[in-house]
């Protein structure tokens, strides 16, 4: 059986809240807890949920950029282990990541040219200084930009160019998975739309697998085939694209379905509605008790006192959920 290209099993990441005046502090944020992922060769798996629920922090945790504090992540069917470094500079060949911020991820000291043969230096002992221009040059045309761009610095670009930039910076190594972390929040709609549309081309036209952050369900829906939903650190359910789209069995993925607004009056009414408070309440460290009982109008005694497992909900669906049978016909 060939190994996912990604697997995390059981990750759990706490970050320190710090010490008052009073002493040195012990509170604990929870901000994954239990978090199961897979993403096999060549696949598209969209991560969502609100600001806060873990999302960026799962990203984090993969880069080697937040330790966990449970479970493992496995590349290609290998443990990660920081101490490997040779096995962990084939991952980071492997897997490279965009970031949010087209302007904070490049350094404005350096050419956009410099920028992604930074990659190439950093990845690969290419060694033939022409090889490199060429290859530098070759990655800024097929993310639409002129070859001429290599000598323009960041603060002489946009913010979708500076994103195609740092684009061409991740995928001049040819990766096997690149993770965007909210890559086109920060740009305007026309570009947003542009950026999604060289994701998808990439992806295919390399069998490059894709591990997409995003609060736009409207952007998942169209990138990724697979949609994993966070809340609180936990994943609530998990499904294909069109299952999740068309059948969401937990009450908090039909509540972030029915605030995406519609703009067909003919197709509105197909919304499936759902009704939460505003209230938010973070569990702390092994509470029990589903996370999202206190925002769900269909919660009963048992959410409150007993952790939902993941549970089948269909083909290639699972649901983190007492209730989703009956939320599902209210």
């Amino acid at each position: 059986m060939i190994a996912p290209l990604l697997e995390v099993r059981g990750l759990g990441v706490q970050y320190g809240l710090g010490g008052g005046w009073l002493g040195p502090g012990t509170r604990r944020l929870q901000a994954l807890q239990d978090v199961d992922l897979v993403v096999p060769e060549g696949r598209s798996v969209g991560i969502v949920g609100e600001s806060g629920c873990g999302k960026s922090t799962l990203a984090r945790a993969i880069l080697g950029l937040a330790k966990p504090s449970a479970g493992d992540i496995r590349w290609r069917g290998w443990t990660v282990d920081s101490a490997d470094r040779a096995r962990m500079r084939d991952m980071r060949r492997g897997l490279q990541v965009v970031f949010q911020d087209p302007f904070g991820s490049l350094d404005p000291r350096m050419t956009a040219g410099d920028s992604v043969r930074e990659a190439l230096d950093a990845l690969e002992d290419t060694g033939v200084e022409a090889e490199c221009r060429r290859r530098v040059e070759a990655a800024l045309v097929e993310v639409g930009l002129d070859a001429g761009f290599a000598s323009r610095y960041p603060h002489e670009l946009s913010g979708g160019q500076c994103q195609r930039v740092a684009i061409a910076r991740a995928t001049v190594v040819r990766p096997r998975l690149l993770i965007c972390d909210e890559a086109v929040s920060a740009l305007d709609v026309s570009v947003q739309a542009q950026i999604v549309n060289l994701l998808h081309d990439l992806s295919r036209r390399h069998g490059m697998a894709l591990l997409f952050i995003s609060h736009n369900l409207a952007v998942v829906r169209h990138l990724c085939e697979d949609v994993v939903v966070l809340y609180l650190g936990r994943v609530v359910e998990r499904a294909t694209r069109d299952a999740l789209f068309t059948s969401p069995r937990h009450p908090y993925t039909r509540a972030l379905l029915a605030a995406v607004p519609e703009p067909d009056p003919r197709l509105a009414s197909r919304v499936v509605a759902a009704t939460v408070t505003e209230e938010v309440t973070r569990t702390p460290p092994g509470a029990g008790g589903c996370a999202f009982a206190p925002r769900c109008a269909h919660a009963i005694d048992r959410c409150h006192g007993e952790r939902p497992p993941l549970e089948v909900a269909g083909a290639e669906h699972l649901v983190a959920c007492h209730r989703w049978r009956e939320s599902a016909s209210a």
